[in-house]
């Protein structure tokens, strides 16, 4: 019997949201099959992320195929800057540049490892440029500009000498690449937003402050998770100006087993879970102003799952010594649960409480992970359930966000009336089982 299905049927809610998940969840927009050529993209799209493709391709036909391509473009991008086989008078160029092969029709690249695993999307790049060519005009503006600004920091980063021997060294450093790899999606996907009315203006009017946070969270979160992966791989992101304070040398938290180097590693978790918390208000200020359901769904599940995955690394030894993970029924869960903003609500308030429990007395930021933890968890209480029966004292956090609430409570009406119709339809199916099961089991022993 094999470990996924073992913890699914020693944890029954997972095993049921598994069911729900995978045959009574209703999309909210079924693809239409495209051309012959959309249809190679979308297939890309499933070699290099299988977890966005089923989310990306139940969006909104507005912005379906724009962010499908909009993917694909970082995500060659990507490739090229984590390819270690390129040399760097080849990568730099081609990080710098290459908004330009936007221009182009025809532009393919083969240059990349072998073993390269996403290497499909350079070789195979001029069916995105032929979808690409496709979108509105505003649309490619957007993507080209991000492409812009992403590549160039990419290739400082690859310029910078200490960057490349000891990773970052300052938590400005720590912000600011993770700005460039992730806070810049961000952007990216609240413009093309905004341009088909799916968010509040607001969200651009803010300096992206908001969209900024929703691509630190995600990225800070991985950014822990992966320490252990990371090392393998000869590379570092956690910043020395936090783990300087605990030990002397990164890696001592994977080859030193001693209860006191294990202890100073926690501590450094600690620390940088702490620093990722201090973005997650922005994250639900920004899921608030989100209208579009569909789009409010493909926002909000990488934010739960980075809520949940903190929670899951947090005062967790196994994070230097393998790759940490949340169960596959707990992602199912979540899912279904994120689908509208009451649910993404419940769910960092119950993370966050989760991540406070497990603190210890003798962690050097208890006070402060208390402290952070409970202005979360107040801040929750002011965006849900209730405007009106708030605690003497608590007032909600911004005037947009208390019309953004009120104007979108009939969208997560809707969406919480389709998430109790798929319960039910569950709840009936597994009834008829087993009566069914019952039935055959009485006729056999009676």
């Amino acid at each position: 019997m094999s470990k996924k299905l073992v913890e699914l049927l020693t944890h029954p809610t997972e095993l049921q949201a598994a069911i729900q998940f995978f045959y009574f969840k209703q999309p909210l927009h079924i693809p239409v099959p495209g051309s012959e050529n959309l249809q190679r993209c979308y297939y890309i799209l499933n070699q290099t992320s299988r977890s966005f493709v089923a989310v990306i391709q139940e969006l909104h036909p507005e912005l379906r195929d724009v962010i499908m391509i909009f993917y694909l473009v970082l995500r060659a991008l990507d490739t090229i800057e984590d390819d270690m086989t390129l040399d760097p008078s080849i990568k730099i160029p081609l990080l710098r540049e290459f908004d330009s092969k936007l221009d182009l029709k025809d532009w393919t690249f083969d240059g990349s490892g072998p073993n390269e695993k996403d290497r499909i999307v350079l070789v195979e790049f001029d069916k995105v440029l032929t979808e690409y060519h496709l979108l509105k005009p505003q649309y490619q503006e957007v993507i080209k500009d991000i492409t812009y600004k992403m590549g160039n920091g990419m290739a400082d980063y690859i310029l910078d000498d200490n960057f490349n021997l000891n990773g970052l060294a300052t938590i400005k450093d720590y912000d600011l690449y993770c700005h460039y790899v992730a806070g810049l999606v961000g952007e990216g996907l609240t413009k093309l937003m905004v341009l088909a009315k799916f968010s509040d203006k607001s969200l651009v009017e803010d300096n992206f402050q908001k969209s900024n946070s929703m691509g630190l969270f995600l990225q800070k979160t991985n950014i822990i998770r992966d320490y252990h992966e990371d090392l393998e791989d000869g590379r570092s992101f956690w910043p020395k100006e936090v783990w300087g304070k605990y030990t002397d040398k990164l890696p001592s938290f994977h080859e030193d087993t001693s209860p006191e180097s294990e202890i100073q590693g926690l501590n450094c978790i600690s620390d940088l879970v702490l620093n990722a918390l201090s973005h997650a208000k922005e994250v639900l200020e920004f899921l608030s102003l989100v209208k579009d359901p569909s789009t409010f769904s493909f926002c909000a599940i990488p934010q739960v799952m980075a809520v949940a995955t903190l929670a899951e690394v947090y005062n967790n030894p196994a994070v230097f010594h393998s790759n940490v993970k949340i169960r596959r029924g707990t992602t199912c869960s979540l899912i279904l649960q994120c689908r509208n903003f009451p649910g993404v609500v419940n769910i960092f308030r119950k993370y966050i409480q989760n991540i406070n429990h497990k603190s210890s007395v003798k962690d050097p930021n208890y006070l402060k992970i208390g402290i952070k933890c409970g202005e979360i968890e107040q801040f929750c209480e002011t965006l849900y359930p209730d405007l009106k029966s708030l605690p003497k004292g608590v007032t909600p956090a911004s005037t947009d966000i208390t019309k953004s609430l009120e104007s979108r409570k009939s969208i997560d009406q809707s969406m919480q009336r389709r998430m109790d119709q798929e319960s039910y339809n569950l709840n009936i199916s597994l009834l008829i089982i087993l009566s069914i099961a019952t039935g055959i089991l009485y006729k056999f022993v009676f």
